[in-house]
């Protein structure tokens, strides 16, 4: 019956977070916040975040490694130490940190070190980057809930932010881009191809299978 009850509240919790589409606040900009997580392919992130209420911008790119401003080719080639990443832009008085960090490890399996889902290679590894002790504190307790929820050691690292590299203009956007391109499957929208993909790629059913009905984005 707990164990129940704790189900109902984190769906409750990420019912009340999320309304179908993302705020696009006209609050001043510097009231906002930004945090940097990594969770496997940015566009899916992506397109998880920007439907949080209080989130106003998610960008796709890269961070944590040795190469000033790479290229997409180059991170995923490897050898730059970046990992996909995104840096969300949130309203603190609509979406705490720990609520936001709440969710992430909700959206991903963060008992995964080799990669999310169908991508493999460190590059597309989670992680959590923190900008002060605060938000290290919040972030392992996160971590530490979301091991005895799995009941299984999340491999997720805490690390100290470094400089976030925005990823070219192509990867922005890219769920919802109405853009056509050449595909396996002929010309079709990136929204498209990227729908095709994510269910290809197993991620939400394997987020299903760890998270049940605390899984906030599954099926999008």
């Amino acid at each position: 019956m707990r164990g129940s009850m704790h189900t109902i509240k984190i769906a409750l919790l990420a019912v009340g977070i999320l309304l179908g589409t993302a705020l696009r606040e006209t609050a001043d900009a510097q009231n906002y916040e930004t945090a940097v997580v990594a969770g496997g392919c940015f566009w899916c992130v992506e397109a998880d975040f920007e439907r949080v209420r209080g989130v106003a911008e998610v960008v796709s790119g890269f961070t944590g490694g040795k190469v000033e401003n790479p290229s997409y080719n180059e991170v995923t080639r490897g050898g730059t130490g970046h990992v996909e990443a995104v840096r969300i832009t949130y309203d603190p008085e609509l979406l705490s940190y720990a609520q936001l960090i709440h969710l992430f490890f909700r959206s991903v399996d963060p008992l995964d070190a080799g990669g999310q889902f169908c991508d493999r290679g460190a590059h597309y590894t989670t992680a959590i980057f923190v900008s002060d002790e605060n938000e290290r504190a919040v972030a392992e307790a996160a971590k530490e809930r979301a091991s005895e929820e799995l009941g299984a050691e999340v491999v997720t690292p805490i690390r100290d932010a470094m400089p976030f590299f925005e990823a070219e203009e192509y990867h922005q956007g890219y769920y919802r881009s109405d853009a056509r391109i050449l595909t396996r499957f002929g010309i079709i929208t990136k929204a498209d191809a990227y729908k095709r993909y994510r269910e290809a790629c197993g991620r939400d059913a394997r987020v299903r299978e760890l998270w049940g009905e605390a899984a906030p984005f599954a099926g999008g």
